[in-house]
């Protein structure tokens, strides 16, 4: 399990030190590495409140960039750069920090004198940060005219869900720099939303029933601190990301008594939370495919602590002679790689790794993958594409295109593009999940005789 990332910084760990380390990880992301790994480099000790602060970073970083234009026309070298922007996004952003912005400053110096890849910028950040707190009104007006200081997001991509999103653009982008709450499917299984939420309450952490399986808590916890982890009460999944198992299963129907069960596909399968999904819903036989080897073992771990089996494939999708027994699935759940366009508020970092390239390439792999994983459905069967953005060419566009391209393949009622919303402060609404989830797109897809 991740660290959450609405986690605070650690109060026992020096403030400079964190600073630190979120730099580091801006440093890697300006370099096209992603968070998570560069995240695992980070001491144990550290990674709480350095993951804290990178988040917060990341989600201001476009205000903070274009202050450092103000206060320097001439970037730094990397290292003090990241470090200078770090610190400018903590200190312009709306969330209040607990810590004084003198305290910043203070700390972001001393983060700069105890390294010697930025001792001798400490004068410069110290100069920069000092200016921005003499000036900050005037300095933030400034940047208003900036759409990537507005709205911290490359300029490529602000303008791209505009065009797909023209009466929701800015919904989504300030979505997207919100904090995601931490949202558990409860393995029904073993227990039920209702018992679970009052399992939390009896543990004064607040929480409230989301959809059909979901739980969210309003204040973001240790996952493996809550009751009922090691006994597989539950698994952490976005609520759009629930309800891909029940799309897939509603509609088909059960073999009878003696009759082989249901055989089901989860292409792309890793970490496998979908898989598991399956399994708690429906006495059916899942094999969960996915090209990483180091990814299928953790579907191993995630299944074996909640009690269920599948069994677990290495192999590409694109080449099912290497994996494929030749016989048809009933269903077949294709969660397509994509540009995670729709979890940038779980992932900030995603916006600022992303190309406008990516999309097209993308594109092409989820089309490849559809038309090659549709033979290996039986007729009759059901397929459920889905991908976690909000770019309509690789949600809408692709449907339709591949509806157009396979006479057999009809399209069902089903949700489309979700939007990410979030509203957990205050909120309880146990039977609305449109208010609180990531960007999604579904499409259901039947096969019927040509």
């Amino acid at each position: 399990m991740q660290p959450q990332p609405n986690s605070s910084p650690s109060a026992q760990v020096p403030l400079w030190r964190q600073l630190q380390g979120a730099a580091s990880i801006l440093l890697a992301v300006r370099d096209g590495q992603s968070m998570t790994p560069a995240l695992e480099d980070v001491d144990a000790q550290l990674r709480p409140g350095v993951q804290a602060l990178a988040f917060h970073a990341l989600r201001w970083l476009g205000r903070a960039e274009a202050l450092r234009q103000q206060l320097a026309k001439r970037p730094p070298p990397p290292e003090a750069d990241a470090l200078l922007c770090v610190a400018l996004a903590l200190a312009c952003g709306e969330e209040a920090a607990p810590y004084t912005a003198h305290t910043l400053v203070d700390q972001a110096v001393e983060a700069a004198k105890r390294s010697d890849a930025t001792l001798h910028q400490a004068s410069f950040i110290n100069g920069c940060l000092r200016r921005f707190l003499r000036e900050r009104d005037a300095l933030m007006a400034l940047t208003e005219k900036s759409p990537l200081a507005v709205w911290n997001h490359p300029q490529w991509w602000i303008d791209r869900v505009r065009k797909d999103h023209p009466t929701q653009w800015q919904d989504i982008l300030r979505a997207n720099n919100s904090r995601a709450p931490l949202i558990l499917r409860i393995n029904e299984r073993k227990t039920t939303p209702a018992q679970y939420v009052q399992a939390l309450l009896a543990m004064d952490i607040g929480a409230f029933p989301i959809g059909e399986h979901g739980v969210v808590l309003t204040e973001a916890r240790s996952v493996m601190s809550l009751p009922g982890f090691a006994e597989g009460h539950f698994s952490v999944q976005d609520a759009a990301a629930q309800l891909a198992a029940p799309l897939l299963l509603d509609g088909l129907m059960a073999a009878g008594e003696g009759q082989p069960r249901l055989r089901i596909l989860d292409a792309c399968a890793a970490p496998g939370g979908k898989t598991a999904h399956l399994l708690e819903l429906a006495d059916c036989e899942v094999t969960a495919l996915d090209i990483d080897a180091r990814r299928c073992e953790r579907i191993a771990q995630n299944l074996k602590r909640l009690g269920l089996q599948a069994n677990i494939v290495v192999g590409d999708a694109s080449r099912p002679n290497d994996w494929w027994d030749g016989r048809p699935y009933d269903g077949i759940l294709l969660d397509a790689p994509c540009t995670a366009s729709g979890i940038v508020r779980r992932h900030p970092d995603v916006r600022w790794l992303r190309r406008p390239t990516d999309i097209a390439q993308l594109a092409a792999i989820q089309a490849r993958l559809l038309a090659t994983l549709w033979p290996l459905l039986k007729s009759g069967g059901r397929m459920v594409y889905c991908t976690c953005s909000v770019f309509r060419a690789e949600g809408e566009q692709q449907a339709q295109a591949f509806a157009a391209d396979h006479p057999d393949a009809v399209l069902m009622p089903s949700p489309g593009h979700l939007l990410p919303q979030g509203s957990v402060k205050g909120a309880v609404f146990p039977d609305n999940l449109m208010r609180e989830h990531d960007g999604f797109y579904y499409a259901v897809v039947e096969k019927r005789s040509a």
